[in-house]
């Protein structure tokens, strides 16, 4: 043997074998990598939810109004606040909650202002006007519960708020349209309404046409945008990877490889083909994907709780282990625990929002970022509107702090400075 050639040993075969071994496939397991934008958006949902609760409680009472020890005590009991928490969050949200003393009992209550009402009356409007999309996405959901066509009328009750469905789209979107939709139940003898399922009418003709999925109008796109350079993105789906994602060179392989695998539309039926080939079930994560994405697409706001994701899960065929699933395409989807003590988890679709905001904004969205703005102002500002407007010093003195000069009826310095 030369002296200059080095032994080759079993510790530099096994070595070798590691280096030539690595893993061109996405990993199952994957770490969380945070990111700050989609997280402070939770931050500011999370002041949200609380205003939504209290808000329905302040609206199921006569009037509008209650006292608000009453309050206090009812949102402890139903909606687990700690003792004094309601207290503390109407006097650092004025802008929302109007608390004031009650001219014959002497004690504190509270109601809306009429900037709050005049929120909650836009989004009304806006989810009124858009009656006939809903019923496009309430029919396309159904669409991705295939070969049923049908889902459980509790699982959509629980997510109609992202769905940009009204409260009451039993009657309004279902009933209404019985051209479409039909109620069901198990059996005859079952009146329990949790119980019943919103099943597909489809008519013969219609069910041979395959409605095109949001992720395939976006390559559409970006094959106009770049030309012949998008050839190769006929499977691919847009990834943007949060900061600080570390991408090495085999997972950068393994993503590319995915990226041209062809897969089965989520919204074609696939119950008739054999899926026992390791390429079917390759396919099937890859649908599964789309499916996902596809239903983060039918929401308004393009995001949901992963926990509203999973009660479609045996109806569309998702993964069991869906956060991890998740996790594993971080560069399409941003799992976030923020904005519920860690109970919820929230699903965005992370090419629908750029800097915290969504790309293409609908009216419904507008309308539910006004209730954010309001959340967000200072407790001073509405301080100062009132002191102003019980000094008396007019109109003129509350222009010069932005305020309108509309609301004449109305018996509160911070109701009558922020009226729209």
């Amino acid at each position: 043997m030369s002296p200059f050639t080095k032994p080759f040993t079993p510790l530099l075969l096994l070595a070798a074998a590691r280096r030539f071994s690595q893993s061109t496939t996405i990993p199952k397991r994957l770490q969380r990598v945070r990111d700050h934008s989609f997280d402070s958006i939770m931050e500011v949902e999370k002041k949200t939810r609380k205003a939504l609760k209290l808000q329905a409680l302040v609206l199921s009472h006569p009037n509008s109004s209650l006292p608000v020890s009453l309050l206090d005590s009812l949102s402890r009991r139903h909606l687990a606040f700690l003792p004094n928490e309601t207290g503390s969050f109407l006097l650092r949200h004025p802008h929302i909650f109007h608390v004031y003393d009650h001219p014959v009992q002497r004690i504190l209550w509270a109601r809306l202002t009429p900037r709050a009402l005049s929120q909650i009356r836009l989004e009304q409007s806006a989810i009124a006007d858009s009656l006939s999309d809903a019923v496009l996405r309430l029919r396309k959901l159904l669409l991705l519960a295939s070969p049923s066509y049908r889902l459980r009328f509790e699982h959509v009750r629980i997510a109609r708020r992202d769905l940009g469905l009204p409260d009451d789209f039993e009657h309004s979107v279902v009933l209404a349209n019985p051209s479409h939709f039909r109620l069901v139940a198990n059996s005859p003898a079952d009146e329990d309404p949790r119980m019943k399922y919103i099943e597909l009418v489809m008519d013969p003709d219609e069910s041979r046409i395959q409605p095109v999925s949001a992720i395939e109008l976006a390559r559409e796109k970006e094959y106009r945008a770049r030309g012949s350079d998008a050839e190769d993105a006929r499977f691919s789906f847009l990834i943007n990877f949060p900061p600080g994602f570390k991408i090495g060179k085999y997972y950068r392989i393994a993503v590319w490889k995915w990226q041209r695998l062809p897969y089965w539309s989520p919204y074609e039926d696939v119950s008739g083909y054999d899926l026992r080939s390791l390429e079917a079930r390759k396919r099937m994560e890859k649908r599964a994907v789309a499916t996902i994405h596809e239903i983060l697409s039918l929401t308004v706001e393009k995001r949901t709780t992963m926990e509203r994701i999973a009660h479609f899960r045996q109806a569309m065929g998702l993964p069991k282990k869906l956060k991890e699933f998740l996790l594993q395409h971080q560069g399409i989807f941003y799992v976030s625990t923020r904005g519920n003590q860690g109970k919820l988890h929230t699903v965005f679709l992370r090419e629908a929002y750029r800097k915290g905001e969504m790309v293409e904004p609908n009216d419904i969205y507008l309308a539910r970022r006004k209730l954010g703005e309001l959340l967000l102002m200072s407790p001073k500002k509405a301080n100062l509107d009132r002191m102003l407007t019980s000094m008396g010093r007019g109109a003129g003195m509350r222009a010069d702090v932005g305020g309108d000069e509309e609301g004449s009826d109305n018996d509160s310095g911070v109701e009558s400075q922020f009226l729209e």
